[in-house]
């Protein structure tokens, strides 16, 4: 048991490379195509942490599927893009 009441068990921040990557690479998609395409707000270190797999929000996760769909006409869920 932790010393303190406050501490909590670390999570992993960092997941590898995900399915996204290989699927924006497949479609010769560049980190600016996805923020370019997007009507949200996302960014190019959001796109970046996304692909090489560091723990992203939900809220994120989806706004990155929103806008990959968008730009590939395709419909991807969230658990085909990450695995985590």
């Amino acid at each position: 048991m932790p010393d303190t009441p406050s501490a909590q068990p670390a999570r992993p921040r960092e997941f590898g490379p995900q399915p996204i990557d290989r699927i924006l690479t497949e479609l010769g998609l560049g980190n600016h195509d996805l923020v370019a395409a997007s009507s949200e707000q996302i960014t190019h270190k959001m796109v970046s942490k996304a692909r090489r797999g560091r723990w992203l929000s939900m809220k994120v996760r989806c706004k990155i599927m929103r806008a990959l769909n968008k730009l590939s006409a395709a419909d991807y869920k969230v658990k085909e893009l990450f695995n985590y």
